[in-house]
């Protein structure tokens, strides 16, 4: 069944000769232009949709699982663990974090590494999970792909507290920098729609680049600044890492979390790239959305 689309009006004159139409006019419907601009003018008037099919993805991964909320705790601990005792003391790493403990390091720039690839893996099939939903009533489609990002927010808010409780633990203060956490966490859901939204009008029509978006995570993991600091990078090679959309914001995250100087030009590049990224997503998004519902 196809989409719904906007549509225009225009009215028939009947032809010479012809009779009258009835009382009423006749009419052809054909769909309209649209622009990504418009796009989200019409998601405004949509907002309460986005916010129930958001809701309805925390209570399905937080109601029906056997672990629930204690699971946003367990996975941020445990791939600490093991990225400490490999990375940390196998391979040295932490001796480059000069006075900053290991596991506080790896832990303040996972929890944005795991909401950015987690959420864009959530955005990216979600056009595909809501088939049935597409093919059966018009709602603007970049809802579906919004409201996924709900569910890593939550995590990453059950991650903060596991961080406050680890920087508490481990003696590490608190400064004025945690204003800046709304900012960063702006940039951060920034790259994450903006890539997210490209690659599910993308996987729509190519199924099998699931699979490829996942291998790109994991390359992307070790190409961001997770878990090693960005200064045993060559020089020459740092300004490429910010190129990331979310290299940069881990940076300025860490450095908010553990009172060290913030990156701003390193943060700017990323948030850059992010915004560009954004842009272009919805560019494309739209450009493809009336035949979402003839492909997925």
């Amino acid at each position: 069944m196809s989409a719904v689309m906007p549509l225009t009006v225009d009215p028939v004159t009947p032809a010479a000769g012809a009779h009258a139409a009835p009382p009423g006019r006749e009419v052809v419907l054909r769909p309209g232009r649209r622009s990504w601009l418009g796009e989200l003018r019409e998601l405004w008037d949509y907002r309460d949709l986005v916010l129930l099919l958001g809701l309805r993805d925390v209570q399905v991964r937080y109601k029906q699982t056997a672990l629930g909320a204690a699971w946003a705790i367990l996975q941020p601990l445990m791939t600490m663990v093991v990225l400490n005792l490999f990375f940390g003391r196998l391979l040295g790493v932490a001796q480059h974090v000069h006075g900053i403990p290991y596991p506080i390091f790896v832990i303040a720039g996972l929890l944005p590494w795991t909401l950015f690839s987690t959420a864009v893996t959530a955005a990216s099939n979600s056009l595909v999970t809501h088939a049935g939903i597409i093919q059966k009533a018009y709602f603007p489609r970049l809802a579906v792909p919004i409201a996924a990002v709900g569910a890593p927010l939550v995590d990453c808010a059950v991650g903060l507290l596991v961080l406050a409780g680890m920087m508490a633990w481990f003696g590490v203060a608190v400064s004025w920098k945690l204003m800046l956490l709304p900012l960063l966490l702006a940039s951060t859901l920034t790259a994450v729609l903006g890539i997210g939204i490209l690659l599910a009008s993308i996987t729509v029509w190519y199924r099998d680049f699931r699979h490829v978006i996942g291998f790109m995570l994991q390359v992307g993991f070790f190409l961001t600044p997770v878990i090693y600091p960005v200064k045993i990078v060559r020089e020459e090679f740092q300004a490429l890492l910010s190129l990331n959309p979310i290299g940069g914001v881990i940076e300025a995250f860490r450095a908010v979390i553990l009172d060290t100087p913030i990156p701003w030009m390193h943060w700017s590049i990323s948030a850059t790239t992010g915004c560009l990224a954004l842009v272009v997503g919805l560019m494309h998004f739209v450009r493809m959305e009336r035949r979402f519902a003839d492909v997925v």
